[in-house]
Protein backbone atom coordinates (compact mmCIF):
# COMPACT_ATOMS: atom_id res chain seq x y z
CA UNK A 1 0.00 0.00 0.00
CA UNK A 2 2.06 2.68 1.21
CA UNK A 3 5.30 3.91 -0.68
CA UNK A 4 7.18 2.67 2.60
CA UNK A 5 10.74 4.11 3.52
CA UNK A 6 11.48 1.46 6.44
CA UNK A 7 13.30 -1.31 5.78
CA UNK A 8 11.68 -4.95 5.97
CA UNK A 9 14.88 -7.45 5.00
CA UNK A 10 15.40 -9.98 7.15
CA UNK A 11 18.55 -9.98 9.56
CA UNK A 12 21.60 -12.28 8.94
CA UNK A 13 22.17 -14.22 12.26
CA UNK A 14 25.16 -15.80 11.51
CA UNK A 15 28.19 -13.77 12.04
CA UNK A 16 29.77 -11.69 9.20
CA UNK A 17 33.00 -11.44 7.73
CA UNK A 18 34.90 -8.43 8.01
CA UNK A 19 34.40 -7.47 4.37
CA UNK A 20 30.71 -8.06 4.98
CA UNK A 21 30.95 -5.65 8.28
CA UNK A 22 32.58 -3.08 6.51
CA UNK A 23 29.87 -2.95 3.48
CA UNK A 24 27.43 -2.66 6.40
CA UNK A 25 29.43 0.51 7.41
CA UNK A 26 29.47 1.30 3.92
CA UNK A 27 25.38 1.30 2.78
CA UNK A 28 24.95 2.73 6.69
CA UNK A 29 25.81 7.05 5.79
CA UNK A 30 22.72 8.31 3.87
CA UNK A 31 20.34 6.44 5.84
CA UNK A 32 17.87 8.30 8.22
CA UNK A 33 18.48 6.43 11.30
CA UNK A 34 20.81 7.70 14.67
CA UNK A 35 22.39 3.96 14.99
CA UNK A 36 25.72 3.29 12.65
CA UNK A 37 27.69 0.37 12.65
CA UNK A 38 30.14 0.61 15.46
CA UNK A 39 33.57 1.24 13.70
CA UNK A 40 36.14 -1.73 14.09
CA UNK A 41 33.70 -3.79 15.44
CA UNK A 42 35.25 -7.14 16.82
CA UNK A 43 32.35 -9.17 18.60
CA UNK A 44 35.26 -11.44 20.73
CA UNK A 45 36.02 -8.15 22.71
CA UNK A 46 32.64 -7.15 23.49
CA UNK A 47 31.72 -10.32 24.68
CA UNK A 48 34.67 -10.41 27.05
CA UNK A 49 34.05 -7.01 28.17
CA UNK A 50 30.32 -7.94 28.91
CA UNK A 51 31.05 -11.21 30.61
CA UNK A 52 33.05 -8.89 32.61
CA UNK A 53 30.70 -6.58 33.31
CA UNK A 54 28.04 -9.15 34.17
CA UNK A 55 30.40 -10.42 36.81
CA UNK A 56 30.79 -6.72 38.20
CA UNK A 57 27.31 -6.09 37.43
CA UNK A 58 28.70 -2.86 35.56
CA UNK A 59 25.21 -1.78 34.26
CA UNK A 60 27.14 1.19 32.52
CA UNK A 61 29.31 -0.89 30.64
CA UNK A 62 26.80 -3.20 29.43
CA UNK A 63 24.19 -0.12 28.22
CA UNK A 64 27.24 1.82 26.26
CA UNK A 65 27.95 -1.47 24.46
CA UNK A 66 24.91 -2.65 23.39
CA UNK A 67 23.25 0.53 22.82
CA UNK A 68 25.89 1.73 20.40
CA UNK A 69 25.76 -1.37 18.24
CA UNK A 70 23.45 -2.18 15.32
CA UNK A 71 21.03 -5.06 15.69
CA UNK A 72 23.25 -7.37 12.93
CA UNK A 73 26.60 -6.31 15.14
CA UNK A 74 24.01 -7.08 18.49
CA UNK A 75 23.29 -10.40 16.99
CA UNK A 76 27.11 -11.48 16.17
CA UNK A 77 27.73 -10.32 20.29
CA UNK A 78 24.69 -12.66 21.10
CA UNK A 79 26.28 -15.97 19.22
CA UNK A 80 29.52 -15.09 19.99
CA UNK A 81 28.64 -15.08 23.79
CA UNK A 82 26.90 -18.15 23.46
CA UNK A 83 29.74 -20.37 21.47
CA UNK A 84 32.36 -18.73 23.92
CA UNK A 85 30.39 -19.34 27.33
CA UNK A 86 27.49 -21.91 26.39
CA UNK A 87 25.48 -19.69 28.14
CA UNK A 88 22.58 -17.71 26.43
CA UNK A 89 23.35 -14.15 26.64
CA UNK A 90 19.48 -12.68 27.60
CA UNK A 91 19.86 -15.40 30.45
CA UNK A 92 23.26 -14.02 31.96
CA UNK A 93 21.65 -10.21 31.15
CA UNK A 94 18.51 -10.88 33.61
CA UNK A 95 20.76 -11.96 36.60
CA UNK A 96 21.69 -8.73 36.91
CA UNK A 97 19.25 -6.64 35.22
CA UNK A 98 15.54 -5.41 36.30
CA UNK A 99 12.95 -3.27 35.70
CA UNK A 100 12.66 -0.94 32.50
CA UNK A 101 16.74 -1.55 31.75
CA UNK A 102 16.01 -5.31 31.96
CA UNK A 103 13.43 -5.02 29.56
CA UNK A 104 15.00 -2.42 27.03
CA UNK A 105 18.65 -4.85 27.18
CA UNK A 106 16.50 -8.00 26.01
CA UNK A 107 14.49 -5.82 23.51
CA UNK A 108 17.70 -4.61 21.91
CA UNK A 109 18.36 -8.20 21.18
CA UNK A 110 15.84 -9.32 19.33
CA UNK A 111 16.28 -9.31 15.18
CA UNK A 112 14.08 -6.60 13.96
CA UNK A 113 11.25 -8.75 12.37
CA UNK A 114 11.35 -10.89 16.25
CA UNK A 115 11.10 -7.64 17.90
CA UNK A 116 7.99 -6.69 15.84
CA UNK A 117 6.19 -9.80 16.30
CA UNK A 118 6.93 -9.57 19.82
CA UNK A 119 5.35 -6.28 19.99
CA UNK A 120 2.11 -7.58 17.96
CA UNK A 121 1.66 -10.49 20.60
CA UNK A 122 2.25 -8.11 23.63
CA UNK A 123 -0.54 -5.74 22.44
CA UNK A 124 -2.78 -8.84 22.05
CA UNK A 125 -1.70 -10.57 25.67
CA UNK A 126 -3.78 -10.82 28.59
CA UNK A 127 -6.93 -8.63 29.49
CA UNK A 128 -7.99 -6.15 26.64
CA UNK A 129 -6.19 -5.13 23.30
CA UNK A 130 -3.49 -2.46 22.74
CA UNK A 131 -5.12 -1.12 20.06
CA UNK A 132 -3.13 2.01 19.19
CA UNK A 133 0.17 -0.88 18.75
CA UNK A 134 -1.27 -2.56 16.27
CA UNK A 135 -2.45 0.13 14.58
CA UNK A 136 1.39 1.56 14.86
CA UNK A 137 2.65 -1.25 13.33
CA UNK A 138 0.11 -2.60 10.89
CA UNK A 139 -0.11 1.28 9.15
CA UNK A 140 3.36 2.36 8.98
CA UNK A 141 4.70 -0.86 7.94
CA UNK A 142 4.79 -1.98 3.83
CA UNK A 143 2.53 -5.37 3.03
CA UNK A 144 6.11 -6.93 2.16
CA UNK A 145 7.78 -6.06 5.65
CA UNK A 146 3.80 -7.44 7.13
CA UNK A 147 4.62 -10.84 5.69
CA UNK A 148 7.94 -11.13 6.78
CA UNK A 149 6.51 -9.79 10.17
CA UNK A 150 3.64 -12.66 10.06
CA UNK A 151 6.26 -15.69 9.56
CA UNK A 152 8.34 -14.36 12.13
CA UNK A 153 5.12 -14.14 14.51
CA UNK A 154 4.97 -18.28 13.31
CA UNK A 155 8.31 -19.49 13.80
CA UNK A 156 8.39 -17.42 17.53
CA UNK A 157 4.57 -18.67 18.82
CA UNK A 158 3.75 -21.28 16.40
CA UNK A 159 0.14 -19.29 15.91
CA UNK A 160 -1.38 -17.46 12.66
CA UNK A 161 -1.18 -13.84 13.23
CA UNK A 162 -4.51 -13.19 11.19
CA UNK A 163 -6.31 -15.71 12.93
CA UNK A 164 -5.00 -14.08 16.13
CA UNK A 165 -6.17 -10.58 14.88
CA UNK A 166 -9.34 -12.12 14.63
CA UNK A 167 -9.76 -13.59 17.71
CA UNK A 168 -8.69 -10.25 19.72
CA UNK A 169 -11.23 -7.89 17.70
CA UNK A 170 -14.33 -7.27 15.70
CA UNK A 171 -16.90 -5.86 13.60
CA UNK A 172 -15.38 -3.19 11.42
CA UNK A 173 -11.74 -3.03 13.51
CA UNK A 174 -11.27 -6.81 12.74
CA UNK A 175 -12.03 -5.77 9.38
CA UNK A 176 -9.91 -3.42 8.94
CA UNK A 177 -6.45 -4.66 10.74
CA UNK A 178 -7.23 -7.56 8.89
CA UNK A 179 -7.17 -5.86 5.39
CA UNK A 180 -4.14 -3.88 6.85
CA UNK A 181 -1.91 -6.82 7.53
CA UNK A 182 -3.29 -7.92 4.31
CA UNK A 183 -2.23 -4.23 2.09
CA UNK A 184 -2.57 -4.23 -1.10
CA UNK A 185 -1.85 -1.26 -3.99
CA UNK A 186 -4.17 -1.34 -6.47
CA UNK A 187 -4.56 1.48 -8.91
CA UNK A 188 -7.57 3.75 -9.28
CA UNK A 189 -8.32 7.07 -9.84
CA UNK A 190 -9.24 10.02 -7.17
CA UNK A 191 -12.27 11.36 -8.74
CA UNK A 192 -13.57 7.52 -8.79
CA UNK A 193 -12.33 7.00 -5.24
CA UNK A 194 -13.59 10.30 -4.33
CA UNK A 195 -17.02 9.85 -5.15
CA UNK A 196 -17.15 6.30 -3.76
CA UNK A 197 -16.33 7.42 -0.38
CA UNK A 198 -18.42 10.51 -0.35
CA UNK A 199 -21.42 8.10 -1.39
CA UNK A 200 -20.41 5.88 1.19
CA UNK A 201 -21.37 8.87 3.88
CA UNK A 202 -25.24 9.32 2.55
CA UNK A 203 -26.90 6.86 4.54
CA UNK A 204 -27.73 6.85 8.12
CA UNK A 205 -25.23 4.38 8.75
CA UNK A 206 -21.84 4.51 7.09
CA UNK A 207 -20.71 1.65 4.55
CA UNK A 208 -17.39 1.51 6.89
CA UNK A 209 -16.33 -1.43 3.96
CA UNK A 210 -16.19 1.40 1.06
CA UNK A 211 -13.04 3.03 3.53
CA UNK A 212 -11.56 -0.25 4.55
CA UNK A 213 -11.07 -1.22 0.93
CA UNK A 214 -9.80 2.29 -0.56
CA UNK A 215 -7.72 3.00 1.92
CA UNK A 216 -5.89 -0.49 2.62
CA UNK A 217 -5.50 -0.72 -0.90
CA UNK A 218 -4.06 2.50 -2.35
CA UNK A 219 -0.75 4.36 -2.37
CA UNK A 220 0.09 6.70 0.21
CA UNK A 221 0.49 9.65 -2.67
CA UNK A 222 -2.70 8.51 -4.41
CA UNK A 223 -4.25 8.65 -1.19
CA UNK A 224 -3.42 11.86 0.08
CA UNK A 225 -4.91 13.63 -3.39
CA UNK A 226 -8.04 11.94 -2.65
CA UNK A 227 -7.81 13.62 1.06
CA UNK A 228 -6.80 16.77 -0.51
CA UNK A 229 -10.32 16.83 -2.44
CA UNK A 230 -12.46 15.52 -0.26
CA UNK A 231 -11.12 18.31 2.74
CA UNK A 232 -11.95 20.50 -0.25
CA UNK A 233 -15.55 19.92 -0.70
CA UNK A 234 -15.94 19.11 2.81
CA UNK A 235 -14.19 22.16 4.52
CA UNK A 236 -13.28 19.99 6.87
CA UNK A 237 -9.95 18.00 7.51
CA UNK A 238 -10.50 14.36 7.32
CA UNK A 239 -10.28 12.99 10.63
CA UNK A 240 -13.16 15.48 11.63
CA UNK A 241 -15.01 14.19 8.89
CA UNK A 242 -14.32 10.48 10.23
CA UNK A 243 -14.90 11.83 13.91
CA UNK A 244 -18.74 12.93 13.04
CA UNK A 245 -19.37 9.57 10.61
CA UNK A 246 -18.48 6.86 12.60
CA UNK A 247 -17.41 5.53 16.18
CA UNK A 248 -15.72 3.35 18.84
CA UNK A 249 -11.96 1.70 17.82
CA UNK A 250 -12.82 1.47 14.12
CA UNK A 251 -13.09 5.08 14.31
CA UNK A 252 -10.17 5.11 15.84
CA UNK A 253 -8.60 3.15 13.63
CA UNK A 254 -9.13 4.94 10.72
CA UNK A 255 -8.06 8.05 12.07
CA UNK A 256 -4.78 7.13 12.78
CA UNK A 257 -4.67 4.95 9.22
CA UNK A 258 -5.35 8.55 7.87
CA UNK A 259 -2.79 9.83 10.03
CA UNK A 260 -0.29 7.58 8.87
CA UNK A 261 -0.74 7.61 5.20
CA UNK A 262 -0.67 11.90 5.71
CA UNK A 263 2.67 11.61 7.68
CA UNK A 264 3.42 8.65 9.50
CA UNK A 265 6.24 10.30 11.53
CA UNK A 266 4.55 12.64 13.14
CA UNK A 267 2.08 9.88 14.05
CA UNK A 268 4.49 7.92 15.75
CA UNK A 269 6.19 11.19 16.84
CA UNK A 270 2.63 11.73 18.69
CA UNK A 271 3.17 8.36 20.33
CA UNK A 272 6.20 9.06 21.79
CA UNK A 273 4.81 12.39 23.41
CA UNK A 274 3.29 9.75 25.60
CA UNK A 275 6.50 9.37 27.36
CA UNK A 276 5.75 6.36 28.58
CA UNK A 277 8.59 3.26 28.62
CA UNK A 278 7.03 0.80 26.77
CA UNK A 279 6.20 2.82 23.63
CA UNK A 280 9.22 4.91 24.03
CA UNK A 281 11.60 2.13 24.17
CA UNK A 282 9.88 0.03 21.28
CA UNK A 283 9.86 3.32 18.82
CA UNK A 284 13.63 4.07 19.09
CA UNK A 285 14.39 0.60 18.65
CA UNK A 286 12.51 -0.44 16.14
CA UNK A 287 13.48 2.75 14.07
CA UNK A 288 16.90 3.87 15.34
CA UNK A 289 18.35 2.41 12.20
CA UNK A 290 15.46 3.38 9.71
CA UNK A 291 14.08 6.86 10.00
CA UNK A 292 14.32 8.31 13.30
CA UNK A 293 16.11 11.29 12.23
CA UNK A 294 12.86 12.24 10.34
CA UNK A 295 10.68 11.30 13.62
CA UNK A 296 12.86 13.27 15.98
CA UNK A 297 12.08 16.72 13.66
CA UNK A 298 8.39 15.63 13.98
CA UNK A 299 8.77 15.77 17.40
CA UNK A 300 10.42 18.93 17.52
CA UNK A 301 7.48 20.51 15.42
CA UNK A 302 4.68 18.89 17.09
CA UNK A 303 5.85 19.69 20.66
CA UNK A 304 8.80 22.69 20.83
CA UNK A 305 10.95 20.75 22.44
CA UNK A 306 13.35 18.28 21.36
CA UNK A 307 13.25 14.23 21.81
CA UNK A 308 16.61 14.31 23.18
CA UNK A 309 15.52 16.44 26.02
CA UNK A 310 12.49 15.18 26.96
CA UNK A 311 13.60 12.09 27.34
CA UNK A 312 16.02 13.78 30.31
CA UNK A 313 13.29 14.98 31.79
CA UNK A 314 10.82 11.72 32.04
CA UNK A 315 13.39 9.23 32.53
CA UNK A 316 16.87 8.96 34.56
CA UNK A 317 19.92 6.86 35.46
CA UNK A 318 21.15 4.03 33.02
CA UNK A 319 17.76 3.62 31.23
CA UNK A 320 17.75 7.17 30.56
CA UNK A 321 21.46 6.74 29.14
CA UNK A 322 20.02 4.07 26.90
CA UNK A 323 17.54 5.76 25.23
CA UNK A 324 19.41 9.07 25.04
CA UNK A 325 22.32 6.51 22.84
CA UNK A 326 19.27 5.31 20.90
CA UNK A 327 17.92 8.63 20.08
CA UNK A 328 21.39 10.01 19.06
CA UNK A 329 21.93 14.04 19.74
CA UNK A 330 20.10 16.63 20.30
CA UNK A 331 18.65 18.80 17.60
Amino acid sequence: MMEDRRRSGDQDHLPKTIDESDEETAMSWGTLGTLRPYPNFQSDKDVIAIHNAIAKKDLTVLVKILTNRTNSQRQRIATTFDEASQKDLPTCLKKVLSGDLEDIMLELLLPPLQHEARRLQQAMAGLGTNEETLLEILCTRSSRHLKQVQAAYKQMYKKDLEKELRAETSGDFLKLVVALLNKEDVASNVERDVQALTASLKPKKPDADVWIDILTSRGSQHLNKVFMVLELLSGQVLEDVIERQFSGDFRMGLQVLVQCIKSPDTYIAKRLTSMKAPIVQSILIAHCEEDLLCIRVAFLKLTGTSLYTTLQKHFKGNYLQALLALCGAED
